[in-house]
């Protein structure tokens, strides 16, 4: 497994690399069979230390757990502590949606892009009606099942899943919905 361990206008020792891919690791292989990368980062919010981490399994799913604290390992340790609460959670979903996969999720390559948002003190008329890009990126769109998309949504805390659909090869989407239940986007 690969890991990208830094910090954001902070110092990362080598103690805590190692602490952190040792930690993180075992956690990792006791719920999951086959990660692929995780990447953890560090920063200062005020007089706490933030704990970013996110982990990429090999089935497409990807776990994200965040953490506060006053020290930097106990920031680790609470982040970890919820990836783990989380991969404990998912751990029987997984191997029921997986254990027939014998390969990756395979993943296609799309446009993102961050468009500006209307000031809501203009009275007057946009001059044009096209939107302001602020910022254009390469995103990947997995191929999945319903119920995989689901889970996978999930797991990333995401409100919204643009997936390609396996059984029907179109692209469809999951989304939370205002009364707690998923909907399905199935053109």
């Amino acid at each position: 497994m690969r890991y990208q361990i830094s910090g954001k206008q902070i110092d990362i020792g080598e103690s805590l690399q190692t602490h952190v891919q040792t930690e993180l690791g075992e956690v990792i292989q006791k719920y999951a069979q086959r990660p692929t990368d995780a990447n953890v980062v560090f920063s200062r919010s005020a007089h706490e230390y933030v704990c970013e981490t996110t982990v990429h399994l090999s089935t497409g799913l990807t776990a994200q757990a965040k953490a506060h604290a006053t020290e930097i390992y106990a920031a680790f340790e609470g982040c970890c502590a919820k990836m783990e609460t989380q991969l404990r959670r998912y751990k029987r979903r997984l191997k029921d949606h997986h254990k027939d996969r014998s390969e990756p999720v395979e993943l296609f390559g799309a446009s993102s892009y961050i468009l500006a948002s209307e000031e809501s003190g203009e009275a007057a008329e946009p001059a044009s009606l096209q939107p302001i890009i602020v910022a254009e990126m390469e995103t990947q769109i997995p191929s999945l099942s319903v119920g995989e998309a689901v889970m996978q949504m999930e797991l990333a805390g995401a409100p919204v899943l643009v997936f390609r659909n396996e059984n029907k090869d179109g692209l469809n989407v999951v989304y939370r919905r205002e009364d707690g239940n998923i909907g399905w986007i199935d053109p």
